[in-house]
């Protein structure tokens, strides 16, 4: 596979999945065409499972429907077969006219009826299939978010779980082509039982027609998916490429260092290689299309050779010959729009078959559901010999960690980059479950824990907190979205938050869009972002508070006015577990742990940790304030 000069200089390499595994890990690669249409009744009934919950009365009448259509051009069939007998019969033309004339007319009727009916396949159809698309992709979005955020971290789930976003997608247009299969091959089944009433050889001859377009279909559509597969990561990475171009967070970079012309001609050479791709599936492609239409078409020949011997030889009349080949062009162009359809369901369906994986892969991944009650009110977290590796890591982010968080307290986590604090946090908030050793949540082991009950006593402020794109009050709203919207409790957050007075002078108040782009849109600062992110953590009022880096965006005023809030918050009873550099703010702190490379080197009172000779917590407190000692001769 061609590996293009973006790919190297951004990626680090080919952004595609091995031949080996797309060949020999997706089981669906490896069906044949009759092992693949035996599976294509329990993937159908998938989505008719989901139909039936959603709108019965709206899949009984498109059932419905498409047998009538069905029957309709059975019975147009026969009622050719009778026009034609009247017309080729002895007697002089007006006769045979008046003879030909029932016929015409139920005809005229059966063209009527369905167009009646199509009609009302169209208005089923589209009442159901958003229904359904609806409850499948919400059924694989509720998998993931409670999915387990170490599972999320390990690349063969994640790869699953991307796969089965195709599947969301194909869901809508399998249930169409579903319906569309169903309507060919009912149309099929009625033209080849007439064929059988005329000869049972011509349905020998329409089977053979058949054979070569389904094999077609099923190696085009295996050809394509693998291809999918492959391309998958080189797909999203297009796409996260080109969200960054109207990104605003990156709008400064894009235009002052240039990295937009980068961006663009990164997705340029990217996609140039994605086109080599889709020009080596459409030749292929090309190139499979011709020899079926090639074995159909001798197929077609055989039929129609048949018919001349019958007709020859005295063993068909002439009207009922002509008749069938009407039945045999009916029977072809239906069968290659049965064989487009198959085609498109056959592919939809292994899409459709990655959905049910990611379904089954979050279930099997998910954060438990019930568990050993956590008993209130908040006591402690106590931490014994924990230790944690991340899946695919070789050492591990935390090593025999022991330590304890008492209500009420300021309990200050600090270390360098990479030390494991923002880990550490992680377990205590029952996000990440301990690789070794113990943790305690009010006497209650949190492997055994309801851990819903353990997220519902736990607020969280991470440096990196999102910017919900929506009202000022939903931003807020959304730290306790299990209740009421409380605008009393909104405001008083925001006032402890001190943004207050930000969301007031926004154009529309509460109401005001925070992202730019929309009407009503407005913009924050980065300062104001993190006020409405703390807004948000006292919102939920829970009674342990992790904040992560929360004065990274504030000026100096607002960020000791922050900590002594923080102060505050402890004094009212609020536990709050603080990660943080400024180790200014940590002087207050009641209990300081000290984390080295996954360890913790020291613990105590900023009084105790500052006594000790050459300690860590004491080298980075004193390196940091040298920063503000006063210059000789200022």
């Amino acid at each position: 596979m061609p590996l293009s000069d973006s790919e190297r200089l951004l990626f680090g390499g080919a952004l595609r999945y091995e031949s080996a595994y797309v060949g020999h890990e997706l089981p669906l690669l490896r069906m044949g065409m009759w092992t693949m249409a035996r599976q294509f009744p329990q993937m159908i009934g998938a989505v008719a499972k989901a139909a039936w919950r959603e709108d019965r009365a709206a899949l009984l009448a498109l059932l419905a429907v498409e047998l009538g259509q069905g029957l309709m051009r059975a019975f147009a069939l026969v009622a050719t077969n009778k026009v034609l007998l009247a017309l080729f019969a002895a007697g002089p033309t007006p006769a045979r006219l008046r003879q030909a004339l029932p016929g015409l007319t139920a005809m005229a009727a059966v063209a009527a009826l369905l167009a009646l009916l199509g009609a009302v396949s169209t208005a089923a159809s589209g009442r159901l299939e958003p229904k359904v698309e609806r409850v499948c992709t919400a059924r694989f979005y509720e998998g993931v978010i409670r999915v387990e955020l170490a599972a999320l971290e390990d690349q063969s789930i994640r790869r699953t779980l991307d796969a089965g976003k195709f599947g969301t997608d194909a869901i809508r247009t399998m249930l169409g082509s579903s319906v569309l299969v169903l309507n060919a091959l009912i149309s099929l089944i009625a033209a080849a039982g007439v064929l059988f009433l005329l000869h049972p050889l011509l349905v020998l001859t329409l089977l053979l027609i058949a054979a070569p377009q389904g094999w077609g279909a099923v190696r085009s559509a295996r050809r394509r998916y693998a291809s999918r597969h492959a391309w998958i990561e080189h797909r999203r990475a297009i796409a996260v490429l080109t969200e960054k171009l109207t990104d605003q967070r990156c709008a400064a970079e894009i235009r002052v260092h240039g990295a937009g012309r980068l961006l663009v001609d990164a997705y340029a050479d990217m996609s140039r290689t994605m086109e080599r791709e889709q020009g080596r599936l459409a030749r292929a492609e090309a190139v499979t299309r011709a020899a079926a239409s090639a074995g159909s078409g001798a197929a077609a020949l055989v039929a129609y050779g048949l018919l001349w011997a019958l007709l020859t030889g005295g063993g068909m009349p002439l009207a009922v010959a002509g008749t069938a080949v009407i039945a045999v062009r009916t029977s072809s162009a239906g069968l290659q729009s049965l064989v487009m359809q198959v085609n498109r369901l056959y592919q939809e369906a292994m899409y459709l078959k990655d959905w049910e994986r990611a379904c089954a892969t979050a279930r099997q991944h998910a954060i438990p559901v019930g568990g050993s009650p956590v008993p209130g009110p908040f006591k402690a977290v106590r931490l014994e010999e924990v230790s944690f590796t991340y899946p695919g890591a070789g050492t591990p982010a935390l090593h025999a960690v022991d330590l304890t968080i008492p209500r009420g307290q300021v309990v200050a986590l600090v270390g360098e980059n990479g030390s494991g604090k923002t880990t550490l946090a992680k377990l205590v908030a029952g996000l990440h479950l301990p690789s070794a050793g113990r943790l305690w949540w009010n006497g209650t082991e949190i492997r055994d824990a309801d851990r819903a009950a353990v997220f519902d006593q736990v607020a969280v402020l991470t440096q990196d907190f999102p910017q919900w794109p929506m009202t000022a009050r939903a931003n807020v709203h959304i730290g306790r979205s299990d209740r009421n919207c409380e605008q009393h409790r909104i405001e008083r957050a925001a006032a402890d938050a001190d943004v207050a007075e930000t969301v007031a002078a926004l154009p529309y108040g509460w109401d005001s869009l925070v992202i730019k782009g929309f009407e009503r849109g407005t913009e924050l600062s980065g300062g104001q972002w993190q006020r409405l992110g703390s807004a948000r953590a006292r919102y939920r009022s829970a009674p342990l508070l992790i904040v992560d880096e929360p004065t990274s965006a504030l000026d100096p005023r607002a960020e000791i006015e922050a900590f002594r809030a923080l102060r505050d918050l402890a004094d009212q009873g609020t536990t709050v577990l603080l990660i943080t550099h400024r180790l200014a703010a940590t002087a207050t702190a009641d209990l300081i742990y000290v984390l080295d490379r996954g360890r913790i080197v020291e613990h105590g009172t900023h009084a105790h940790l500052m006594t000790l000779p050459n300690g860590h917590y004491r080298t980075l407190y004193e390196t940091q304030a040298a920063q503000y000692a006063p210059v000789s001769g200022a």
